[in-house]
C-alpha cells in the first residue's frame, strides 16, 4: 500500500479551477476586487480614446461580477454590446444584477466557443491566475480584433527583498505567476499578438489601502518623473495597460 502523500503535495495536486468554481476565492477576497474597478476603467478609457478604435461590441475574460463592464459601458456609445464569461458561478451570480439590454453575462469558459468574435476583448487581471496561460491566450486570440490586457507587475526589487512579497500574492489572490513589463509585453510577442500600444498605471498610488503602499507614494511618484521604468523596477506598484492586435 503506497505511503500517503505530504499535506503540501496534496495541496498542489488539486485541480486549480476548484478555487473559482468552488467558491474559495469568493471566500477569500468577498468583494471579488469591485472596488478597482473604476481604476481599470479610468486608464482602459484612456487607451481607447488615444488609439481612437471604433468598438461596437466587448466581451470579458474572467469578468468577475462585471462591474468593469457595466462602468466601461457608461464611456462607450449606448449600442455597444457588451459579454461577460466566467468560469465561477457565484461571480456569474453576483454579476446577474448589473445585467441590461445590451449587457449580458455567461456562466462559460470563454475558450470553448470558438464561434464568436468581438471588436474588443479584455483580459483584466487574469493571465496570472491561469495554469498554462500560453494556451489560453492562443485560445483566445482568434475570439476578437483588439485586445486589451491588464498586468499586475508583481516583480519588483522591494517585493522579492521582502519574505513574503510575492507569497502573499499567491497565498490571497491565487497568483500563479508573476510579470514585469518585460516578460508581459514579451508573453503576448510569443504567443502572436503585436503590441500597439502600453503604459503604466499607478495603481498603488491611487488605490493601494494598506500603510506601505501609502508610505511609498512619494518616493513612486517622484522616481517615476524620472524614470518610469527604474521605478516600476525597483518600487513596484505599478500595473501595466496593454492595446494588442
Amino acid at each position: 500500500m503506497p505511503a500517503p502523500k505530504p499535506a503540501l503535495e496534496r495541496r498542489a495536486a488539486r485541480p486549480y479551477l476548484d478555487l473559482y468554481t468552488g467558491g474559495g476565492y469568493l471566500e477569500k477576497n468577498p468583494t471579488w476586487h469591485v472596488e478597482e474597478s473604476p481604476f481599470k476603467v479610468k486608464y482602459m478609457s484612456q487607451l481607447l480614446r488615444k488609439n481612437k478604435l471604433d468598438i461596437k461590441s466587448v466581451c470579458e475574460a474572467g469578468c468577475g461580477v462585471g462591474e468593469v463592464l457595466r462602468l466601461l459601458q457608461l464611456e462607450l456609445p449606448p449600442e455597444t454590446e457588451f459579454t461577460g464569461f466566467d468560469i465561477s458561478p457565484q461571480a456569474h451570480e453576483l454579476s446577474k444584477c448589473r445585467e441590461n439590454a445590451h449587457l449580458h453575462f455567461k456562466l462559460a469558459d470563454i475558450t470553448r466557443d470558438q464561434e464568436i468574435y468581438f471588436d474588443l476583448m479584455l483580459i483584466l487581471d487574469v493571465l496570472e491566475h491561469v495554469e498554462d496561460y500560453f494556451s489560453f491566450l492562443r485560445a483566445i486570440r482568434p475570439l476578437a480584433r483588439y485586445k486589451i490586457f491588464h498586468f499586475p507587475l508583481d516583480i519588483s526589487v522591494q517585493a522579492v527583498m521582502r519574505k513574503n512579497g510575492l507569497l502573499k500574492r499567491r497565498l490571497d489572490h491565487a497568483h500563479l505567476h508573476y510579470f514585469s513589463k518585460e516578460t508581459a509585453l514579451e508573453t503576448l510577442r510569443d504567443t502572436g499578438y503585436q503590441i500597439r500600444d502600453y503604459f503604466y498605471a499607478p495603481r498603488s498610488n491611487e488605490i493601494g489601502p494598506n500603510a506601505m503602499q501609502k508610505a511609498f507614494r512619494l518616493p513612486r511618484a517622484v522616481l517615476f518623473a524620472i524614470d518610469e521604468d527604474f521605478a516600476a523596477r525597483w518600487l513596484g506598484g505599478y500595473t501595466l495597460m496593454v492595446l494588442a492586435e
